[in-house]
């Protein structure tokens, strides 16, 4: 199984600090690496355990979520992913928030599925980040793709399919040496071989994933599924 997302709680609440913990934990992609109650704390926690993502409250005692944020982006040179929960809804912190990039901005009280679906997206957006990241330069779709964030429209997957199973296969295959059949999946994050086959057929139509046939002793093709890639750029000799 691929490496849990580590997450990071920060809420001056310590019993809403608990269910947010328990939120993010019962998602299968996820796992809490700490709690901060302190703008102090959350910065401390920040720099020893590099979390991937941080479920930040903008009402702290010390000082405010968004001066925690603020001093993050300036001083931390690895990308953190921001999840705002906050029962902050005025103008004046969504512009700071959107303008050091938080994507997602949940505002007290919210459900676990409202929390999971936000989550869905940071694992999905994280995915295609990794995926992207082979040191060459990138064409107007990934960009696209990777800075849609939340103004991308939350198209639901086909009947049937959850996001929640949509991310964690979208995960397994993005973190795969390898090539992975149906079966492997299924082994891999356990489900059935039939329902693994339908979300990589699902990641295929979508153009998140490819498809390779490999044949084998017996002559029928297995296909095999990998995340995918921009197509190579030929060199300047290679177009004339």
């Amino acid at each position: 199984m691929n490496a849990p997302i580590r997450a990071l709680i920060v809420d001056d609440d310590f019993a809403v600090a608990k269910i947010h913990h328990q939120f993010v934990d019962s998602h299968p992609a996820f796992s809490v690496v700490g709690e901060a109650h302190t703008g102090t704390q959350a910065l401390q926690h920040i720099q020893l355990l590099r979390p991937d993502v941080v479920l930040l409250d903008v009402y702290l005692p010390d000082i405010s979520g968004l001066d925690v944020l603020s001093q993050v982006r300036r001083e931390h040179s690895r990308h953190i992913e921001f999840v705002a929960v906050t029962a902050a809804r005025d103008i004046s912190s969504v512009r700071h928030a959107r303008a050091e990039g938080v994507r997602h901005y949940l505002v007290k009280p919210f459900t676990a599925s409202a929390l999971h679906s936000r989550l869905n997206e940071v694992a999905s957006q994280l995915t295609q980040l990794g995926d992207a990241d082979r040191g060459e330069p990138l064409d107007q779709h990934t960009v696209d793709t990777l800075l849609a964030g939340i103004s991308a429209p939350r198209e639901l997957p086909p009947k049937g399919l959850s996001r929640a199973t949509l991310a964690i296969v979208t995960h397994t295959l993005a973190g795969a040496a390898h090539n992975l059949s149906a079966s492997e999946v299924a082994l891999e994050i356990g489900m059935s071989r039939v329902g693994a086959r339908r979300y990589l057929e699902h990641l295929v139509r979508t153009q998140v994933a490819a498809v390779e046939p490999r044949y084998g002793s017996t002559g029928r093709p297995e296909n095999r599924y990998r995340m995918r890639q921009r197509p190579h750029r030929p060199s300047a000799a290679a177009r004339t």
